[in-house]
């Protein structure tokens, strides 16, 4: 997708990107410094609507707090989704401050310690294991609260998502329990007395094509069917995970959604509704609610020529936004959608480079990209940052202040 088309998104007003219908001039003398990220409520609203209308009834929505744990986003979103997905005591702390009721929150992530797993119990939180040693963790928190501990199993598939960003299952892995250690963990789970609502199968993330997520899905049930004959009850919690992307770069194109969603319509009212009547079926996505309902604005500080190539530098830069640089999970780099902010409908004729403020070559934001000619004081908006942007950044490198997030 292409800058303008980002644009058309937020709309703009008077030559100006809006978010959440504000001018940008404005709203960045309302926040009162630059840079900062912007999160727009109106689309976060229209993607959950969105996701309502295309998905199966019957389906819950989790949002995945690990994308964006700005408590303001979190405390909108717990009024539209149907749970939350956490993976610290810190996010889980979050999730409960939104008033969601305890028993929507899932605890996801390899490694959970003893004292974190026994808030979890504590607050009758779905701890989702990955190990034997979190098993035995839960089921000690709960002998010593007086509490039956709830669980859903993680499981490691046997099988791997092509075209994902970040493969998550399949072959080694350290998130999850694999598929054939699943029975032997399910057996201890229940001489252990834990409540085992079901599974969690998350194969792997950012994946733009509509076959594949709906290919993995069809295979999450059938790896989910021979394993609920081990579970001691019914199944009641089917956490198919999610990996639905969002187009970051020119050559990107949108997830069909409609085409995951008939996909999704066959296998939860026609396999799921007739093999475990019981079960909640669930899609967690993060990045796919929250990524494109935000942007990071960074005001230019400088313009300078070296040897006829034109610099812009901000006063932003890598240090709030790692993945725009290109220093987070990219192969070969390439430009995120950036606009002039405040002079989005001029015309685009100059080639420039957009670098930040840190003394590394690595911190470049725009590599020749056409835009206006930019003038010291105008705002630079990057597009496709609700998602992995602040905190998935190393804000502490140089010591430069960090940004202010708002909720528009």
């Amino acid at each position: 997708m292409k800058p303008h088309e980002h644009a058309a998104e937020f709309g703009t007003v008077d030559g100006e990107l809006r978010v959440g219908g504000v001018p940008l001039s404005r709203l960045a003398a309302r926040v009162g410094s630059t840079p900062f990220f912007a999160y727009d409520r109106g689309l976060l609203d229209a993607r959950v609507a969105g996701l309502r209308a295309a998905l199966p009834s019957r389906i819950e929505l989790s949002f995945a707090m690990k994308a964006n744990p700005m408590p303001a986003v979190v405390h909108h979103l717990a009024r539209t989704v149907d749970r939350i997905d956490v993976a610290s005591s810190l996010e889980m702390q979050t999730a409960l401050d939104s008033g969601i009721r305890p028993d929507r929150v899932s605890f996801a992530g390899p490694g959970k310690v003893a004292a974190e797993i026994r808030q979890a119990v504590a607050a009758g939180i779905i701890v989702e294991v990955e190990s034997a040693t979190e098993l035995a963790r839960v089921a000690a928190a709960g002998d010593e609260l007086g509490i039956t501990p709830t669980i859903a199993v993680r499981v490691n598939p046997d099988f791997a998502v092509k075209g994902s960003g970040m493969r998550m299952g399949g072959g080694p892995q350290q998130f999850g329990i694999d598929a054939e250690q699943v029975p032997a963990v399910l057996a201890e789970a229940a001489a252990l007395g834990v409540d085992i609502l079901g599974f969690h199968v998350f194969a792997g993330s950012q994946n733009l094509n509509a076959d594949i997520i709906a290919e993995a899905q069809r295979r999450t049930v059938d790896l989910v069917t021979d394993l609920a004959g081990h579970l001691p009850g019914d199944l009641r919690y089917l956490n198919l995970g999610g990996g639905f992307g969002i187009p970051y770069t020119e050559k990107d194109r949108p997830l069909d959604l409609e085409a995951v969603a008939q996909s999704l319509h066959e296998l939860v009212d026609g396999v799921i509704a007739s093999r475990f009547p019981q079960a909640s079926p669930v899609i967690e996505l993060g990045r796919y609610i929250v990524g494109e309902c935000g942007v990071y604005v960074t005001r230019v500080v400088d313009r300078k020529i070296s040897r006829g190539r034109t610099y812009l530098v901000v006063d932003g830069g890598m240090h709030h936004q790692l993945a725009a640089s290109g220093n987070f999970g990219q192969a070969i780099r390439r430009n995120y959608p950036l606009v002039v902010g405040n002079r989005v409908e001029e015309s685009a004729d100059e080639g420039v480079n957009v670098v930040g403020c840190l003394c590394t070559p690595l911190d470049l934001l725009g590599d020749d990209v056409t835009l206006p000619p930019a003038r010291i004081d105008d705002l630079i908006v990057i597009f496709q940052q609700g998602a992995y942007g602040l905190t998935a950044s190393p804000t502490a490198f140089l010591g430069h202040p960090a940004p202010a997030e708002v909720l528009v």
